[in-house]
């Protein structure tokens, strides 16, 4: 299991992820990105609006994809760990967390 552990250098957390959890975020990211880099390139070839628009509305879908990963990960570690610890403030994280990406 993955573990989140603060750094003492910044004062941040950290999360120590699986080599499959990686695996699987990377290859959601680099969707994207590869996505993006299309996008440019219909930019400079002067696609037409609504072509890219489309490209744009899939960047977005991948972007989401990845978030939903990303936070089934950390519900079922960071999260579960920390209620399990008796750490209820990570309900409220969680929380906050949620209003903002359903903004």
């Amino acid at each position: 299991m993955s573990e989140t552990k603060k750094c003492p250098h910044c004062a941040s957390r950290k999360k120590l992820r699986t080599e499959e959890e990686k695996k699987i975020l990377l290859t959601r990211l680099k969707k994207a990105e590869g996505q993006i880099r299309g996008i440019e390139k219909m930019i400079t070839e002067d696609a037409y609006c609504p072509d890219i628009l489309v490209q744009v509305s899939a960047v977005t879908s991948a972007l989401n994809s990845f978030n939903k990963e990303l936070m089934a990960c950390h519900m079922r570690s960071c999260v579960t760990e920390d209620i399990r610890a008796g750490k209820d403030e990570a309900i409220d994280e969680f929380v906050k967390i949620m209003q903002k990406l359903m903004k």
